[in-house]
């Protein structure tokens, strides 16, 4: 074969400039072997130029100077928002896209689009095409690429990799941050060990976007629920806000709130506003929901970003009020805050005081009703790292929060941690998929348990650059076991013994309950704004006190286990309603609805005292009927005090008729007695024993007895 110079090549193989867009060869009329050499040859030329690095100038793109004049514009524009101080990649990223459309063979221009995305809020994980191309073609081109690759692939998971790439991002000698670099290398290879060791024992979880009701095309994040997963309420920055105007210097709308309510089968209605008194023309925020959804906790820039306080007056939010300087500091941030189940003490989150932090950011504790200062949780919980997103179950003695601590596996991962024994459990991270190698934050758990919310960026099924997703908590994998007996399959010439699974493994449930309903007029049957006292009978104490929404009466109400609580609910004008509920320690979730009736004070009205309590079998009042009497007593000598009543005891009819009626009327006179012995006439009072005679319920069932079994008071005279 004859040799060709590099002159003869070129007019037989058709390369335009040496961007390489096309390349177009012709081999029709060669010697096969000939046309496969040239061809090889040439795929290995062109596989060499992309890795070319390839500058913004004329002469590599004689043919195309608009484009190139276009290309350049762009990266000047980009270069002007990443430049700044700090540099704007959100802003400088469409422009650096642009360019890189007309040359994506640019060293510096991939590994500025790669720092864009590093830096921009939910596409971090997108760096790292651009990071390892700019690698590809220039592996000096920055000093900083290592590390930045090293982030690139922690982001993606890549944990190996990632690794190697942190070590060969040590710092020069000398440097004055040294120290600081090699500790913050140190810490991210530490994430990365994490989260190897967590992806090996995923979490068995569904996580699911919520849907097109709640989520929009612009970033929807913070979601807050009441504790039966009714009501959510979230941060969005989509159009139609308020103020319905940009952040000049994000370039995005500015917060707002809104709300979605959940229908009976899951999914959530179409997202509403929350309105001018929450959501003003700037940045308004959700943080913290109370469980009955009476009340919410914004965040507002105002200074260095502080708390503000609403309550919800029928269907009206009212205007946030400022929680005050035992909470936000004069030149502090707290970011993020919850509640308890009782509604008196608030969690909440503060770079507050350096000699009382642990690190920038610590989660705090405080009695929002005394006077007493916050208390910083402590070493178990916070880190020398930032901690952020508290949350308080509804159950009261479990808390989940992110932190930088801890054994995160990159940026803030989700935690939990229990009250036992007077201290905090050791903080257990949540693990993977729900923690991913960037930023978790602000979750949310139902008072079941079952149902956990949080906002990520997963492209897959986002609707936009963040979006909000259900978290469904299956419980441990359900273990294979072998059955008792050989399964013989006709099938087979030999018996074969069959996988058969064990009974379902229940899912750890929440210990709390959920006491919800409607409070009414029992005449009219409208709602009511009422008052809702909890008490601890054994301590006789009202331990929260609640209202009813004012539009539609409902309520709602957290009852941790392990208490004996006694609900009382009381309106001026009306006698007040008794309930009880004595949940033992460790009493599984229940979700229970109780519509309340309210009477007006009128003769011949009766009351049931579901909150007096007698030892077996005998008259003798136990010590957890105080409060309940307490009331009774102040009903007859401060709210009404011409008032006469007549205590009745009632039984169900097991046991002897005679028996009964004597065991009840003994019980009424115990009550009696107690009245009287805290100054209330006796000629006010009246008791009366009838026994099984007045039933309110079949004596056929356990708990219909139990509902006979009672004592009452009746209204005589006001």
């Amino acid at each position: 074969m004859n040799k060709m110079g590099p002159l003869m090549l070129a007019t037989m193989i058709s390369v335009p400039t040496p961007a390489f867009r096309a390349v177009k060869i012709t081999t029709s009329k060669w010697p096969r072997s000939l046309g496969a050499f040239l061809a090889a040859l040439l795929l290995a030329y062109s596989a060499s130029a992309q890795n070319q690095n390839i500058e913004f100038t004329k002469d590599q793109f004689n043919g195309d100077k608009e484009g190139l004049k276009t290309a350049l514009k762009e990266i000047k524009l980009g270069n002007e928002w990443y430049d700044t101080d700090p540099p704007r990649y959100e802003q400088a990223l469409p422009h650096y896209l642009a360019a890189q459309q007309f040359n994506p063979n640019n060293a510096l221009l991939n590994f500025r689009i790669g720092a864009c995305y590093l830096g921009s809020g939910g596409l971090k994980a997108k760096s790292l095409p651009y990071l390892q191309k700019a690698q590809q073609l220039n592996p000096q081109v920055d000093e900083r690429l290592h590390y930045l690759l090293g982030r690139a692939l922690h982001l993606n998971a890549k944990w190996t990799e990632a690794i190697a790439e942190y070590k060969a991002a040590q710092p020069p000698a000398g440097l004055k941050d040294a120290n600081a670099r090699q500790n913050d290398i140190n810490k991210k290879i530490a994430e990365c060990q994490s989260g190897m060791a967590l992806q090996k024992n995923a979490a068995r979880v569904f996580i699911d976007n919520v849907g097109p009701n709640v989520n929009s095309s612009a970033a929807d994040y913070g979601p807050v629920i009441t504790a039966d997963e009714s009501v959510m309420l979230f941060t969005s920055r989509r159009q139609g806000g308020v103020g319905d105007d940009k952040d000049p210097e994000t370039g995005g709308y500015f917060e707002d709130i809104w709300q979605s309510v959940r229908n009976a089968d899951g999914t959530w209605q179409q997202a509403r506003n929350l309105g001018t008194n929450v959501n003003t023309k700037g940045h308004d925020a959700v943080v913290a929901l109370a469980p009955d959804g009476q009340r919410l906790i914004t965040y507002v820039e105002d200074g260095a970003g502080d708390l503000h306080e609403a309550s919800l007056k029928g269907a009206e939010w009212k205007k946030p009020q400022q929680l005050g300087r035992r909470i936000n500091g004069g030149q502090s941030h707290e970011p993020s805050a919850a509640y308890t189940p009782n509604g008196r003490m608030l969690y909440f989150v503060s770079n507050g005081s350096p000699k009382s932090n642990r690190g920038g950011h610590d989660i705090w504790r405080i009695d929002i009703e005394g006077r007493g200062d916050a208390e910083n949780l402590g070493p178990v919980i916070n880190t020398p790292f930032n901690e952020d997103g508290i949350f308080v179950h509804p159950d009261g003695k479990t808390i989940y929060f992110s932190s930088e601590g801890h054994n995160s596996m990159g940026g803030y991962d989700i935690f939990k941690s229990e009250w036992k024994n007077g201290q905090w459990t050791k903080p257990e991270n949540l693990g993977w998929p729900i923690n991913t190698p960037d930023d978790d934050v602000f979750f949310v758990l139902s008072a079941s348990g079952r149902h956990g919310y949080y906002s990520s960026t997963r492209e897959e099924d986002g609707l936009g650059s963040r979006d909000i997703y259900q978290i469904t908590f299956l419980g441990p994998e359900k273990p294979p076991v072998l059955s008792g007996e050989d399964q013989l399959l006709a099938s087979r010439a030999a018996p074969l013994r069959e996988t058969l699974l064990a009974p379902p493994v229940a899912i750890a449930s929440a210990q709390v309950t959920i006491l919800k309903g409607t409070v009414t007029d029992a005449d009219s049957k409208q709602p009511i704004e009422a008052t809702i006292d909890l008490v601890d009978n054994s301590l006789a104490q009202t331990i929260a006190s609640f209202t009813s929404n004012a539009q539609s009466g409902r309520y709602l109400v957290s009852l941790p286990s392990g208490t004996n609580y006694g609900i009382v609910v009381r309106k001026e004008g009306y006698l007040f309603h008794s309930e009880n509920f004595d949940l033992p320690q460790g009493a599984a979730y229940s979700e229970v609805v109780k519509d309340i009736p309210l009477k007006k004070l009128d003769v011949g009205a009766k009351v049931v005292l579901n909150n007096i309590f007698f030892d077996f079998d005998k008259a003798t009042l136990r010590k957890e009927s105080t409060a309940e009497l307490q009331r009774l007593v102040q009903l007859m000598t401060t709210e009404y005090p011409s008032l006469r009543i007549e205590i009745s005891g009632h039984t169900d009819n097991v046991g002897k008729a005679e028996y009964n009626k004597d065991l009840s009327q003994r019980r009424a006179k115990a009550v009696v007695d107690y009245l009287t012995g805290k100054g209330v006439a006796a000629a006010r009072l009246t008791s009366a024993g009838y026994g099984d005679t007045q039933p309110v319920a079949t004596n056929n069932t356990k708990e219909g007895r139990q509902l006979n079994r009672r004592t009452e008071f009746k209204v005589l005279s006001k």
